[in-house]
Parts: structure tokens; sequence; C-alpha cells
């Protein structure tokens, strides 16, 4: 759109006055009185599962709060237990399905504790048993409990819980 000019200066004589018009544009609906129609869900539900859908839709906040609350007291659960991921198995397959339980292969070594006479010597266990600077060895061993090596084997962790424990510093398995 055109800027309109407007001058500052006086003019000689009488000065025309203009109306300036702006275009209004309003959108124009092709058919106002539409209603909305919901999209056709992908599977059919049952009508009692229909009509029990549009009155929990019917609730208000306060109501829908003690709905859950009493399906929580009636089913023995928590709402994150209802959750789809929370699938229960059959009592049949979980009695004849075996109990496994696997053997941990990663383990992580922790700083728990070092004593103030024992830091320099903790320093260095900690710089033979890693790459780390003198600077990021002393930053590691300050703020502890610190985790000091992370999914080593069993022989690893132990052989590192040892040096430190040599040093002077308390160390765990984790």
């Amino acid at each position: 759109y055109p800027t309109p000019f407007i001058s500052l200066l006086p003019t000689p004589g009488p000065t025309p006055q203009k109306a300036l018009k702006f275009p209004i544009r309003t959108p124009k609906l092709e058919n106002p009185g539409a209603t909305f129609l919901r999209p056709l869900a992908a599977v059919e539900a049952p009508e009692k599962v229909v009509q029990l859908g549009d009155e929990i839709s019917n609730l208000t906040l306060a109501d829908a709060q003690k709905l859950v609350e009493y399906l929580q007291d009636k089913l023995g659960g928590t709402a994150a237990s209802f959750a789809p991921a929370a699938v229960v198995a059959a009592p049949g397959a979980a009695a004849e399905a075996p109990v496994v339980t696997e053997e941990k292969t990663e383990f992580d070594v922790v700083i728990d504790k070092v004593p103030s006479n024992a830091r320099i010597a903790t320093i260095k266990a900690v710089r033979a048993l890693t790459s780390l600077a003198l600077k990021e060895a002393k930053e590691l061993i300050e703020g502890l409990p610190k985790k000091f090596k992370e999914g080593v084997s069993k022989d690893e962790a132990e052989d590192a819980k040892k040096q430190l424990e040599e040093a002077g510093a308390k160390a765990s398995i984790a």
C-alpha cells in the first residue's frame, strides 16, 4: 500500500480534506452453518464402551478425580498402573515362566571418601588408572561420592578399588 504523504509545512490557501481508506479484509466462510464432524475411529467400539466414554467425557474435573480415586481403590493400583504398557499376564502363564536372574557383567567404581592426608596418593592412583591429567584427577576427588569408572568388568573394578584403598581412599563397587 502507498504511504500517505502528510506535509508538515503550512500551505497557502485552503487544503483539501481527504479521508484515507484502508481495505478491510474479512475471510468469508463458504458454509457458515457447517458443523464440525469428528473423524471416524479406526476400530469399532461396542455400544457399551461408546456410552461409557460419552458419560466420562461429560464429567467435571472434580468428578473425574473422584472416579480415578474410586478406580484406584477398587482395582488396587495407581493411575500409572492403568497404562497400556503395564499389561498383566495371565495367571497361569506367570506360574509356568521360569524366573531368570541376569548376572551383572558391568560394574561402576565409586570413590566415596578421601581423607585429607591421602589426597596426593589418591590423585596418583587415579592418574595411574586413567588417562586424566593432574587437574582433572584433582577435580575428580573433590565433591565426593563420584563414579570413578563406569561399565567395567568385575576384575577391573575390584583391581581399581584395591588400588584406591591402598592409596587411602574409601571406594565401593556398584
